[in-house]
């Protein structure tokens, strides 16, 4: 797992991202298309048209780190929104990375102790 450094701005990438796209190509959608710094510390994630694979973008103190998911079952969950971006929580991007609904987690009750 990625460790980010505290107070990491998470962002999904609204839309449909080409997954070809490797470090050059998703840094200049977050300057083109985001008007955003891909080298400011932030993460940005990026899904393709299946649904199945995205991609994590983000920069270090040594340069542009790549992250790559796909699901051998299932969809990730992604916004409708079409473009711009989304903030994401630590724990959103735990779950999103997971394969687990983000947007509308729920909570399990503990089950009680039997003595």
């Amino acid at each position: 797992m990625m460790s980010l450094p505290a107070g990491s701005r998470i962002w999904i990438v609204a839309g449909i991202t080409d997954m070809r796209n490797g470090f050059n190509g998703l840094a200049s959608q977050v300057q083109n298309t985001l008007r955003d710094n891909p080298f400011s510390g932030q993460v940005f994630i990026f899904r393709g048209r299946r649904g199945d694979m995205i991609k994590v973008l983000w920069a270090d103190a040594d340069g542009l780190c790549l992250f790559t998911k796909r699901l051998e079952r299932g969809r990730f969950v992604w916004p409708a929104a079409k473009n711009g971006k989304i903030h994401l929580t630590p724990a959103q991007l735990a779950m999103l990375l997971e394969g687990i609904n983000w947007k509308h987690p729920q909570r399990m009750e503990r089950p009680g102790l039997r003595i």
